[in-house]
């Protein structure tokens, strides 16, 4: 069972960028914007991020680095944090999963998971 004072909640919205896409090129540029939440009792600190990209043919890519956008956002209790960032796939569909490294006001570390969510071209999927 987790523990009530480290949690953070993350949810994703996702768009096709076709200005940015080169399908005949297999390339399909995707914008996310993540709104992070802490719903647990302690303020923490988002210290840095773990990115696992699946694309449609299985190929994995994976992103590690320190905080979102050149910040490592300190999230009070109750409050949120929303950034907007993107990615490039060779595919018109595919996965992004990861997690967040957080750090509670009382000094412990934790990790604050996403759920795995979509990319796809509007239309690609039925």
């Amino acid at each position: 069972m987790s523990d009530h004072r480290y949690q953070i909640d993350v949810s994703v919205a996702t768009r096709y960028l076709p200005e940015q896409s080169l399908p005949e090129q297999n390339r399909f540029a995707f914008a996310y914007t993540v709104t992070i939440v802490n719903n647990g009792e302690l303020p923490a600190q988002l210290l840095s991020r773990h990115w696992i990209i699946t694309d449609g043919d299985g190929r994995v890519q994976e992103v590690r680095g320190a905080g979102v956008v050149g910040e490592q956002p300190h999230i009070a209790v109750g409050a949120s944090h929303t950034y907007s960032s993107g990615t490039v796939m060779a595919t018109h569909v595919g996965i992004m999963q990861g997690s967040y490294l957080m750090l509670a006001e009382d000094g412990k570390r934790f990790d604050a998971s996403i759920a795995p969510f979509r990319l796809a071209v509007p239309g690609s999927l039925h």
